[in-house]
């Protein structure tokens, strides 16, 4: 039987939560402390699509005639990931599912596998604090690493701590008119996964507002009893 069919263990864990909860923030923190791997839907995408594997070029003339990539397509890239030998220890998918239909197409994936999700982990937040929370967010171009005019400043105005790299970059959209729309899409076709993994008592909450070691801290907690 080939990898892709072989029963596993490895933990699949999925951060929920709207824009500016900290996802990408708290996933690397459990990628260095556990050995997981943070999988993002854009990332998978566009590695797909270099790589040029099948489902890579699927997506690629998808996306170049200008239509959204379907669920199918994702899962197939998904399926190939997960079959990598750095997933062995266990992933962390981050905007991915995002609707109840996304949610059974992934059941399905990892029932191939006999895999389960692990813990559906909700970022809890207030909304009312995250226009302050997204319009004070700055990435490193060069690693990634995301920081925060007030919660996580750089040691060093304008340097990446993790790389040493001086150029940052702030989306064009992290401003307050844009912050209440974007909070609205979330609320309307992400949150009902909520329920759906709350059924599967599968779901976990953490208090995402306020100090981010305390929530990492929160975080390894749950995590480290979920995939004991």
């Amino acid at each position: 039987m080939d990898a892709a069919h072989t029963a596993s263990t490895a933990p699949i864990l999925i951060l929920l939560g709207p824009p500016g909860a900290g996802k990408g923030t708290q996933a690397r923190v459990l990628e260095q402390k556990f050995g997981l791997v943070q999988l993002s839907t854009g990332d998978l995408l566009r590695a797909a699509v270099i790589a040029g594997t099948d489902a890579g070029k699927a997506a690629k003339a998808v996306m170049e005639a200008g239509d959204l990539v379907s669920d199918a397509i994702v899962i197939n890239i998904l399926r190939d990931r997960l079959a990598e030998p750095d997933c062995a220890k266990g992933v962390i998918l981050d905007g991915f599912p995002r609707t109840t239909v996304q949610a059974e197409a992934l059941d399905a994936l990892l029932s191939e596998t006999g895999q389960r999700i692990n813990a559906a982990i909700s970022l809890e937040v207030d909304d009312r604090e995250m226009v302050t929370r997204i319009s004070g967010r700055f990435t490193c171009a060069g690693c990634g690493e995301g920081y925060h005019d007030s919660f996580k400043p750089t040691t060093r105005a304008g340097i990446c701590d993790t790389c040493g790299g001086a150029d940052m970059t702030r989306r064009a959209d992290d401003n307050a008119e844009t912050v209440g729309q974007r909070l609205d899409a979330y609320h309307a076709q992400t949150a009902p996964l909520i329920s759906y993994y709350a059924r599967k008592n599968a779901l976990k909450n953490v208090d995402a507002m306020g100090d981010i070691a305390r929530i990492s801290k929160d975080l390894a907690a749950l995590v480290a009893h979920a995939t004991a």
